[in-house]
């Protein structure tokens, strides 16, 4: 009798241990993963670089997962390939996440996010001399974002308007911004001889714009609004569900990402240089990433602030409560805001 417990006992756990096998295996085989131009994304291609997802993929069970990586820049753009399908775990811009959220939350088109990614500080820059402060903007001086709306540079400009102006005055100067990617902004405002007289930039074009000597800062956003989580990491809610191994390997491959661009300036600057799209000395990559403003990390930050006012000014209708409301519950624990 002692003799058919004991199988039975061997035989459960066989069985258990074989469901779990299952259920891991259940996660899909492969990601498809977006990334976009400039120093705030580098978390993401020092992961393709090193393949750290595959990595924390297998310790946690998943096998040998296939990773996938697109090139996408602009909250619109990003958001329409994760709503058509395209994507599975997006980098983007705070802003364009939080549209998605407060949009589709309850809905089949739900969306979390995934983790913080980054903060650096984003410059104004202008060609026009005249062009000294944001009350210097005439009409015909385009400024150069790479989403109208609900970029990253478009809500970050927002908010500095309505530091300036006042906040009945938030979009004084959107009717003045245009779409372009970053690579093709700082060429056309190098290059002068178009209607772009500015443009928000992230490093390293802003870098590469200010030592062009027919180029000038207008202002820094950090000085503005101080220090902030301004790109996210988000997925599809039913993607979270249905995946929570594979969500847990990619915040451990985030982090191992963060703490190597810590530790190893050197070679991330040479990544970063690799990923940037535009030309630029390896000094100059170490002088980004050096930079007070330069900050990456999982834990958002400040991102409440950021949809508190996209809120008030109208942008959104459904406001978060705190911060993790809008995050997978995998970082619940952490001291996020």
């Amino acid at each position: 009798m002692k003799m058919n417990r004991r199988l039975a006992t061997l035989a459960l756990a066989t069985c258990m241990g074989l469901g779990l096998t299952v259920a891991a295996k259940a996660e899909v085989s492969e990601l498809r993963v977006s990334k976009g131009y400039g120093i705030l994304y580098l978390p993401l291609h020092v992961m393709q670089e090193k393949k750290l997802i595959e990595k924390h993929a297998k310790e946690a069970g998943l096998g040998d997962v296939t990773v996938s990586w697109k090139m996408l820049d602009g909250g619109n753009v990003i958001n329409d390939a994760m709503l058509s399908g395209a994507l599975d775990i997006a980098g983007t811009g705070g802003p364009g996440f939080i549209t998605l959220w407060s949009k589709a939350k309850g809905s089949s088109a739900a969306v979390e996010g995934v983790s913080g990614m980054s903060s650096t500080g984003l410059w104004l820059m202008s060609n026009k001399p005249e062009i000294k402060t944001l009350a210097d903007f005439k009409e015909g001086d385009k400024i150069a974002i790479p989403g109208i709306k609900t970029s990253l540079a478009a809500v970050i400009l927002q908010m500095c308007v309505a530091k300036e102006f006042g906040q009945d005055n938030y979009a004084k100067l959107d009717p003045l911004t245009v779409g372009l990617p970053h690579p093709e902004a700082y060429q056309a405002l190098v290059s002068g001889g178009t209607e772009v007289r500015a443009h928000f930039a992230s490093p390293p074009f802003s870098y590469l714009e200010a030592a062009s000597s027919s180029v000038h800062r207008v202002l820094n956003h950090a000085d503005v609004l101080g220090d902030m989580t301004l790109d996210v990491v988000y997925t599809p809610k039913k993607f979270a569900d249905a995946n929570p191994k594979m969500i847990e390997a990619f915040i451990a491959a985030q982090d191992e990402a963060n703490a190597f661009i810590e530790s190893n300036k050197d070679e991330a600057a040479e990544i970063l240089i690799k990923a940037s799209g535009a030309k630029m000395e390896k000094a100059q990559a170490l002088q980004m990433l050096e930079d007070k403003d330069t900050n990456f990390s999982t834990t958002p930050k400040k991102i409440l602030d950021m949809a508190t006012f996209m809120g008030e000014v109208g942008s959104i209708k459904r406001v978060p409560t705190e911060w993790s409301e809008m995050f997978v519950p995998q970082l619940k624990d952490r001291a996020g805001s």
